[in-house]
């Protein structure tokens, strides 16, 4: 049995019976859809994607012709480990049921976050995590035409519903309570991340925290308060990021990891027998601290889920863990981390270092050439990267996987500065940037 049938229960579900067909696997999914991709929601947003079914990999249609019983707009409410049961909302007949279960993933995935301010109720004050969510924005901008938007939040959702709606002709505002946009990254390449913001003209206000929200006589928001003062706005949408969805496992007496996230093992079991877990809702291992970790990707959903469904069926597969590789655009700016940061290897007691280079995409002559700054932190007493961070034009983004794997693998910056990557003055420098900052690092150990 299945709670939860997007990315995570749905490889899962698929993978636990293409290896067992004798297995009657039950999906139980609260909403319309099936295994969606939520990380194009904002593309959908921007007119880039055209329709929104298109970000729809598979139907309940889809998996039920393959062999699952997916059943949609019923919501789990209640797990009880030791009668093996479920309690189960059928939210179309308001009724309620229970079925029992030899074996349970838990997939439930995040919960938007959504403060508890003044005013967040009023028309025009909407959310991104949804298929629903995402039509909602786009009717509104269809039936009201906002001139101004103000976008709470600038983190990957922030910055990437911030391009989507100036691509929709919206004048936008987005108010960042931290220093720098993308809290996830060092603060200096916060600051290339902030010109790129600007750039694209987004009047972008940091250090600045919401207080609430204003609306007129219709019920429909005007204006967001703000520690710095009132900002216009016809929409308004929250893009603060997510938190595990865990209260249904907390409930049931599962444990949750000291990441906030439900516990779970290489196999991704939980603690209590017969109880899986993947995707958002589960804790990871991270592979340069070897703590615990949550980080909530569909890339570590696809796979974990996939990891529980081998399992489950009786097979044998690990989830090796994350080294929390993310990467996103805004403009003309992409962006993309791995690893840890400066400010994260310091915090989890590594003594580290760090350098960064500037560089271009291609050979300085070569028409098309966008500017590159990566960063890469190190372990000074042996020069195992860390981490790295790249900020740049179009088309650099993606030199970020060569260090994640470097990362996963604890190369050292003396050994990267010296690897065999590919050049040809269309796509790269003689030396290619990410080199250039791991000779610097090895420079300072």
């Amino acid at each position: 049995m299945v709670i939860g049938g997007d990315a995570a229960g749905m490889s899962a579900a698929g993978r636990a019976k293409r290896l067992d067909d004798d297995l009657q696997v039950i999906v139980f999914e609260r909403g319309d859809y099936t295994s969606y991709a939520a990380c194009g929601l904002p593309y959908v947003v921007g007119g880039l994607v055209a329709d929104v079914a298109d970000v729809v990999a598979r139907t309940p249609e889809a998996h039920r012709a393959n062999g699952l019983d997916v059943r949609i707009g019923h919501e789990v409410v209640a797990i009880d480990t030791a009668a093996r049961t479920v309690t189960v909302r059928d939210l179309a007949g308001a009724t309620t049921s229970t079925d029992a279960f030899d074996e349970l993933l838990i997939a439930t995935g995040a919960t938007p976050i959504r403060p508890n301010l003044d005013g967040i109720d009023s028309d025009g004050v909407l959310g991104i995590h949804t298929i629903p969510d995402t039509v909602a924005i786009d009717e509104a901008i269809r039936s009201d035409h906002p001139d101004r938007a103000v976008v709470v939040g600038g983190g990957y959702i922030g910055l990437e519903v911030a391009e989507a709606l100036v691509a929709r002709g919206i004048a936008v505002s987005l108010v960042e309570a931290r220093d720098q946009p993308m809290a996830t990254m060092d603060t200096d390449m916060g600051a290339r991340v902030a010109q790129g913001v600007r750039a694209l003209g987004v009047d972008l206000h940091l250090g600045s925290a919401v207080e609430g929200f204003l609306s007129g006589t219709d019920g429909r928001v005007t204006a967001v308060a703000t520690s710095s003062g009132e900002l216009e706005a016809d929409l308004v949408v929250i893009g603060l990021g997510v938190r595990p969805a865990v209260d249904l496992a907390r409930d049931a007496g599962i444990t949750i990891g000291p990441s906030g996230a439900i516990a779970t093992d290489g196999h991704m079991r939980t603690p209590t027998d017969g109880i899986w877990a993947a995707g958002d809702c589960a804790q990871s291992r991270h592979l340069v601290t070897g703590e615990p970790t949550w980080i909530a990707l569909g890339t570590h959903a696809n796979k974990q889920g996939r990891v529980a469904g081998t399992n489950i069926a009786g097979g044998s597969e690990i989830f090796p863990g994350v080294v929390g590789t993310a990467i996103t655009k805004v403009g003309d700016t992409e962006i993309a981390r791995t690893g840890l940061t400066e400010s994260e290897a310091a915090a989890a007691g590594f003594d580290a270092v760090a350098a960064t280079a500037e560089g271009r995409s291609r050979a300085g002559y070569y028409p098309g050439a966008a500017p590159l700054t990566v960063k890469i932190v190190a372990e000074r007493s042996t020069g195992r990267m860390l981490g790295a961070q790249i900020v740049g034009g179009s088309e650099v983004g993606k030199r970020i996987d060569v260090l994640a794997l470097a990362v996963w693998k604890a190369t050292s910056v003396d050994e990267f500065s010296m690897l065999d990557l590919a050049y040809a003055p269309p796509f790269a420098p003689v030396w290619e940037t990410a080199m250039v900052a791991a000779r610097l690092a090895g420079s300072t150990i």
